[in-house]
């Protein structure tokens, strides 16, 4: 999996790694039970902070995609959080703010469903 981030982003870097972990799972470019880098070593090769590295580690073990053994080290859920109405929930919250910027800035609604399925695929 190759991770990308940019230093110079409004993101904080431990979300763009913790997003960029979760896009390699929906590619499946990580598999369930699949090992992931220490923090050191992720921290190390990335060029970043070792709590940068925790914090997004943590935040998808509370989230469910992550799980961290104190043998096994940091493994991919072989039994990822299921879709439900927590979620959907979560999810409305989140693109509600999204879109009415988008119609803001005037984006139509179908242009918006065009973004929405070019990222669906390219997942």
């Amino acid at each position: 999996m190759f991770i990308r981030l940019d230093f110079e982003a409004e993101i904080p870097i431990y979300e763009q790694l913790k997003n960029e972990i979760l896009v390699g799972i929906a590619k499946k470019q990580l598999l369930p039970g699949d090992r992931l880098p220490s923090v050191r070593s992720l921290a190390s090769d990335i060029g970043v902070n070792m709590h940068t590295v925790n914090k997004a580690y943590q935040q998808l073990k509370q989230e469910g995609y992550l799980l961290i053994h104190r043998q096994k080290g940091v493994v991919v859920n072989p039994d990822p959080p299921k879709l439900d109405d927590e979620y959907k929930k979560k999810l409305l919250t989140t693109l509600r703010p999204l879109i009415a910027e988008t119609i803001c800035r005037g984006m139509s609604e179908e242009e918006f469903i065009h973004f929405c399925k070019k990222i669906y695929a390219e997942l």
